[in-house]
């Protein structure tokens, strides 16, 4: 901060002819001693009389004994804690507060904190680059620790905020109390250690806090136990891990992304705690005595068995803390915005006018929310409607550089609304480059869903697929259906190949073989009839129902190639059509041959007339119109029910998909026995019968009733009487 206004007050530029000081007070960290502090900068506004309204009595000018002093504008504090109680004074006096490392969320109210200001981005901008940063590690399980105030509590509850939206969940929720001791830290790291699948610890902690429960995981022993993964208050000091750099080792830690001021690492390391200049530093000689173990004092470096001070000593590892820009960020925004208002009511007037005395906060607030402007790296530096910094962040690992054997804070990602982590220049507990694992949960093995409890997505059980079900998502399993099969990553299904009678097994050898020689044999008959068709035994038979039988025990032997086809429309059409439409024929024969005999028989007994229909004719037109009632209800069946496929799959076997027609095999039943008589359903057909042999047609003789009896045998055929005897009446042969 001196070291900026030194710069501002050699610039000519920045208010000519004014010089700018500083009081500067220490907060230890703690919001009531802050408090305190701050009442100094508010006296002179609690004071409404000046020394200018008082006289004498011997009317001299009075003169004021309490020298106040004016101050325009607080810069700090660096704590969040401490900057909440500080504002909340400083904004009923409307005095404008800039802080340079202060950042919770509830300092962007505006309702509350009207006249506070800061140069880093709030911790909501943080609580999201560190929740990227876990979710792109694939830690699904962590642990939070958070320090007792407004930094840590409201921290890592922006946090929480975020790992639920990512499907992060916390396993512990820890808390440093504001004073702890090392029990507190000992007890923390235990129930951290009880949470044996987090790994992942999220620590949005104070500096010392940090420090603090790293020691207690060093007393434990749990070198490479954790994973830490800090706030800015760690980022890249070395005091938290200065003798405890194997169990930091491999932590992640976020820091606001700044840039050295080269000319103030020149001008540090010549200060001394001797010279003039470091005077007015009253913390720069504690600084040196605690940096190099000495004391300026002779006589205290004899008490105190220490070396005394040379001015010889320099830090061999001096690192500029981050913040460094941030502080001198906010001392240029206050000086700038000061000389903006000195330019706009003093014009070209030299040096402080009476107007730019009289300027309110208000006034002065609200050009530091609309400057804009280069700061000492040459960077932009702005405010948003909210008084916040632009959120950057570096992400940073604390490992062992195998080349200098030294321990350092790496680079390895930066978060600007986005994260981009390298993750080959990471390097774990141990020295080892493999991602460590922080889940509750084992990831689910193929063709396994995840069963979880109602909100929590983090630990589950995995439940096996049933063998017909495929994964719909990483929680359901779904069955494919009939026709499919889940994919061998049970990722999707796949459509089974159908089955149906192949040509080439024995299920169909069989038939086929059995089927031709039906259809030898039936055509032998064929031929024989039709070679013999005009010998008595054939004219006897009636050789025109035997014809259309003999088609029809014809059409039946070929339908077993039809049955054992591929099914489709085709094929399923001539299924109904043929195996109907074969037993018709054959039945509707027998049925009209039957019937022919039967009337015959009948009409013999009782009178010599012949019966009529009994013609070739007249038998073939019978059993036609018998035919034409299974065609006519076949077609009637085609037309309700188009024949088509289906795909079958039997019960308890969802990975066998059977290629059927499309028809109920009740249907099918009735189609095919709807025409075969009752008496006949279970006997065996002939196209001859006994009594034809022995009544040929030439004889033109009838063929009296047999005898029921075993031992009786047909009579012989009687000769047919002349005409008009009584004893010898006949008819014309069937």
């Amino acid at each position: 901060m001196l070291y900026t206004l030194d710069r501002i007050n050699a610039d000519d530029r920045i208010l000519p002819g004014i010089t700018l000081g500083a009081h500067i007070l220490d907060t230890c960290s703690r919001d009531t001693y802050a408090l305190e502090q701050a009442l100094e900068f508010v006296r002179a506004k609690m004071t409404s009389l000046g020394s200018e309204q008082f006289s004498c009595n011997d009317g001299s000018a009075a003169v004021s004994l309490l020298h106040t002093k004016p101050v325009v504008g607080v810069i700090g504090a660096s704590d969040s804690t401490v900057s909440l109680q500080v504002a909340n004074l400083l904004r009923l006096f409307k005095i404008p507060q800039i802080s340079f490392a202060s950042t919770s969320a509830a300092l962007s109210d505006k309702s509350r904190f009207e006249f506070f200001a800061r140069t880093v981005p709030p911790d909501t901008f943080q609580s999201k680059a560190i929740a990227d940063i876990v979710r792109a590690l694939n830690f699904t399980y962590v642990a939070t620790v958070a320090s007792a105030g407004e930094y840590g509590e409201s921290g890592i509850e922006m946090f929480q905020k975020e790992a639920r939206l990512k499907n992060i969940c916390i396993a512990a929720q820890e808390k440093v109390p504001l004073s702890p001791s090392p029990k507190h830290f000992d007890a923390i790291i235990a129930a951290l250690d009880a949470k044996t699948n987090a790994r992942a610890v999220v620590l949005f902690t104070r500096m010392e806090h940090a420090l603090g429960i790293l020691e207690a995981a060093n007393r434990a022993q749990l070198v490479g136990r954790f994973v830490w993964i800090a706030s800015d208050h760690w980022g890249t000091q070395d005091r938290p891990v200065k003798g405890r750099e194997y169990v930091a080792e491999g932590a992640l830690t976020v820091e606001l992304q700044s840039h050295a001021l080269p000319d103030f690492d020149k001008h540090l390391r010549e200060l001394r705690p001797f010279d003039e200049a470091s005077q007015r530093n009253p913390w720069f000689r504690e600084f040196w005595e605690s940096r190099f173990n000495c004391r300026v004092d002779p006589a205290l470096a004899v008490e105190h068995k220490k070396s005394v001070c040379s001015s010889q000593q320099q830090s061999p590892h001096y690192v500029q803390d981050t913040k460094v820009q941030f502080v001198s960020d906010a001392v240029l925004a206050m000086a700038l915005a000061l000389d903006n208002i000195r330019k706009r009511v003093c014009g070209d007037e030299y040096g402080p006018c009476r107007a730019l005395q009289t300027v309110g906060g208000d006034v002065l607030f609200r050009e530091i929310l609309n400057i804009s402007f280069p700061n000492l790296v040459h960077e932009q530096v702005g405010f948003d409607e909210n008084g916040d910094g632009i959120g950057r962040y570096d992400i940073l690992n604390f490992q062992l550089n195998r080349a200098t054997r030294r321990w350092e804070y790496r680079k390895v990602g930066v978060w600007e609304e986005t994260l981009r982590l390298n993750m080959a220049d990471i390097v774990w507990a141990g020295g080892s480059k493999l991602l460590p694992a922080s889940t509750c949960s084992e990831p689910c093995g193929q063709g396994e869903a995840k069963s979880v409890q109602q909100g929590d997505v983090c630990c589950w059980r995995c439940l096996p697929c049933r063998d017909h079900e495929f994964l719909v998502d990483e929680f359901t399993c779904h069955s494919c259906g009939a026709g499919s099969w889940p994919l061998a990553d049970r990722r999707g299904c796949q459509v089974l190949p159908e089955q149906y009678i192949q040509w080439h097994s024995v299920f169909a050898i069989v038939p086929i073989l059995l089927a031709l020689l039906g259809v030898l044999t039936t055509s032998a008959v064929l031929v024989t009839f039709a070679v013999k068709n005009d010998t008595p035994v054939v004219k006897a038979s009636g050789r025109e129902l035997c014809y259309i039988l003999l088609a029809g025990i014809l059409f039946c032997y070929l339908q077993s190639f039809v049955l054992l086809a591929k099914p489709s429309a085709a094929t399923c059409g001539l299924q109904r059509v043929g195996v109907g439409l074969g037993f018709a024929l054959m039945y509707s024969a027998l049925l009209t041959k039957t019937n022919r005999i039967s009337r015959v028989f009948e009409s013999a007994s009782k009178s010599t007339r012949r019966p009529s229909y009994i013609s070739p004719r007249s038998q073939v037109l019978i059993c036609s119109l018998l035919i034409s009632v299974q065609g006519v209800a076949t077609a009637i069946w085609l037309v309700v029910e188009p024949p088509d496929t289906r795909l079958f799959t039997p019960e308890g076997r969802f990975n066998t998909v059977i290629l059927k027609c499309k028809v109920k095999e009740t249907a099918f039943f009735i189609s095919v026995r709807a025409l075969r008589p009752p008496h006949l359903r279970s006997s065996s057909t002939t196209c001859s019968s006994s009594w034809s042999a022995r009544c040929t047609p030439s004889r033109r003789a009838i063929c009296p009733r047999t005898s029921t009896s075993p031992s009786s045998s047909p009579s012989p055929c009687t000769p047919r009487a002349s005409s008009g005897s009584p004893s010898s009446r006949s008819t014309s042969a069937p």
